[in-house]
């Protein structure tokens, strides 16, 4: 199920719905549709912003690829992707983009008998399950780097998204990585041919259908998987050691990101050599036009992330996302005063 986050009461009871984007009587809400992956936050830093701006978030949670569709036909006022465009992509498109937190991609199970983090997996064995290679619990390959953990003699049932997806890239960009015969048969995309499985839409479809269907895995990000209670398995980081998926090791990933030296803001966490990395870590973007028809519509957009960027850090980490470094918010802001214009003119003030 497409979760559709109307994070900001009933439209027709919000104030001024044809006004700027600012506080106050004059505030016209934000809209937005994308990724998945930071639905939760962005809901969270939406009711924050309300309660001091009475500014209201409408955003439609329908998957990255969803997102950059909307904001290329420019039917939101941002769009959101956990994959993020390549400098080439955003300047054909007219568009700019910039990333707000760091979240991590769970391999989630529903094993009886296992508990949360008992099971290990490796990226190859990963990329084999999902290749349909092995289907069973008790096969040799997971007994072998599960010792004394009591494995089911089921049928791995397989789930995979539906939609087109940001975290479905982090996934199989993961996978493409680790496994050159999955690179060469499966790919790395936001929507790819699966070899196998079920298909649910979003997080929560992907979610709900391991919750419910004995013997299977998924993939969600993590903030499903605590929301759900789901069973999530340790994965075998590029170091050799096996981590489990927090806070801390998708800030461990995140530690050696060299923001200022990625082109458009494209940057990839994926399989980072730190000792506790989670290896399937990224950041989620938001997508604007660099030309806006409107220029107080986009600074609504731009005071919304000003303020999560200050104010939006423990809800966050409450989530278990991990907030950007002060250095890159700031390069972040710096930016939005160049690439951002309307009638040629900056939209936000240089500081």
């Amino acid at each position: 199920m497409i979760r559709v986050l109307c994070l900001a009461v009933a439209t027709a009871l919000l104030a001024g719905c044809g006004g700027s984007g600012g506080a106050g009587g004059n505030a016209r809400n934000i809209s937005g549709a994308g990724a998945t992956f930071p639905a939760s936050i962005y809901q969270k830093w939406a009711e924050g912003y309300r309660q001091q701006t009475k500014v209201g978030l409408n955003y439609q949670a329908i998957g990255s690829g969803g997102g950059i569709k909307q904001i290329k036909a420019s039917t939101v006022d941002f769009g959101a992707s956990d994959k993020p465009l390549k400098a080439d992509e955003l300047q054909k498109a007219g568009l700019y983009q910039f990333p707000t937190v760091v979240g991590g991609v769970v391999p989630v199970i529903n094993v009886e008998g296992l508990k949360p983090g008992q099971l290990k997996l490796t990226g190859p064995l990963l990329a084999d399950i999902y290749l349909g290679k092995v289907k069973s619990w008790n096969d040799p390959a997971i007994a072998s780097i599960n010792p004394g953990v009591a494995l089911p003699a089921k049928p791995i049932t397989v789930v995979h998204r539906s939609d087109g997806s940001g975290t479905t890239f982090l996934f199989t960009t993961y996978l493409a990585g680790q496994s050159p015969e999955w690179a060469q048969k499966a790919g790395a995309s936001d929507s790819i041919a699966w070899p196998t499985g079920l298909a649910g839409k979003g997080n929560d479809g992907v979610a709900a259908f391991v919750k419910q269907t004995a013997g299977s895995i998924g993939y969600v990000e993590y903030a499903y998987a605590k929301q759900n209670g789901a069973s999530f398995a340790q994965m075998q980081n590029k170091a050799g050691g096996f981590v489990a998926p927090d806070a801390a090791s998708f800030g461990a990933a995140a530690a050696g990101a060299d923001w200022a030296n990625a082109a458009g803001n494209y940057l990839l966490l994926i399989d980072q050599p730190a000792a506790g990395a989670w290896p399937i870590t990224g950041a989620t973007f938001i997508l604007v036009h660099k030309e806006q028809q409107d220029a107080k519509t986009a600074q609504g957009v731009l005071k919304f992330f000003d303020w999560a960027y200050a104010n939006g850090d423990a809800a966050a980490a409450q989530l278990d996302y991990v907030p950007l470094p002060a250095t890159v918010k700031d390069l972040v802001r710096k930016q939005w005063a160049t690439e951002i214009t309307s009638g040629g003119k900056p939209v936000w003030p240089a500081k």
